[in-house]
């Protein structure tokens, strides 16, 4: 419930913010949504921004929704290598110290986010510090510092920004043609839903495809920064867990794990198998 709570308050207050930033451009652009010119503009800040203000704020939210402690001063050996490890990999990734956290959880995870390189969080489950040994766990936690030394997060933002943009803006358009010469706003409000909704899925197919490609760049670095073996016997034990991803909206896509069950399509990660795999052959 608490997590909930914190994503619709987060997004009411982003859609507040750039409500009044349109208010104010738009007429001193001289821009109106009647001209697509105007239509493309509003669509633009709504879906770009929208986006990279969600970025911005991703650690505190990360840190808010999971309960993730910060490691500042290490209470014992394991916090203490946590810390040197993540700090280790981070100096051969050539990227700043990020934060190194711990949230509670039995799942078997780990995530990564934050708006850049040097400035980006790295989180474990306690499910993954009591079941994974250090040598798999040092692999996780290369696997998460390869996703912010590639750049994934803000990446993966952006490609969701331009999308969001062209399927408010396309929606819009053809809810526009298919209406026209009808002036009932009820009508008109959802065909613009029912339209973002099905561009909307083909959207989601592109950046979950991206999603995937990036967890076996994120494999690969981590197997880098750990060793080959160690990553494969990571994957290995998350393979043989039957425990579901318990992160929430976008976190899904930066935990180790992401959702099973659902077609590859949809998946933003690839199956274990796979990744496996092509490790193996790498």
């Amino acid at each position: 419930m608490k997590r909930v709570a914190l994503f619709v308050a987060t997004n009411l207050a982003i859609l507040l913010v750039l409500g009044v930033v349109l208010n104010f451009l738009m007429p001193v652009l001289g821009l109106d949504t009647a001209s697509n010119s105007g239509l493309l503009f509003f669509c633009a800040v709504f879906g770009m921004g929208g986006s990279f203000i969600s970025l911005l704020m991703s650690k505190s939210i990360a840190k808010r929704s999971t309960g993730a402690y910060v490691i500042e001063r290490p209470r014992n050996k394991e916090e203490e290598w946590l810390l040197n490890t993540v700090k280790r990999q981070a100096q051969n990734a050539g990227i700043g110290m990020p934060e190194v956290a711990i949230y509670d959880s039995p799942e078997i995870n780990a995530f990564a986010t934050g708006a850049n390189r040097n400035n980006a969080l790295v989180a474990v489950s306690t499910g993954l510090l009591r079941n994974m040994t250090a040598d798999e766990a040092e692999a996780v936690l290369g696997h998460e510092v390869s996703h912010v030394a590639n750049g994934d997060m803000v990446t993966l933002t952006l490609i969701q920004g331009v999308l969001n943009t062209f399927v408010y803006f396309f929606a819009r358009v053809v809810a526009n043609a298919v209406n026209r010469g009808n002036n009932n706003m009820f009508v008109y409000f959802m065909t613009v839903m029912a339209f973002q909704a099905v561009f909307g899925i083909l959207a989601s197919i592109i950046v979950m495809w991206f999603s995937r490609y990036r967890e076996f760049r994120a494999d690969a670095g981590g197997a880098q920064l750990a060793g080959k073996q160690k990553m494969i016997a990571a994957l290995q034990r998350l393979n043989s867990s039957k425990m579901e991803s318990q992160l929430d909206g976008q976190l899904t896509a930066f935990g180790i794990s992401g959702k099973r069950g659902m077609a590859e399509l949809f998946m933003s990660h690839p199956p274990l198998e796979k990744r496996i795999q092509a490790l193996r052959e790498s």
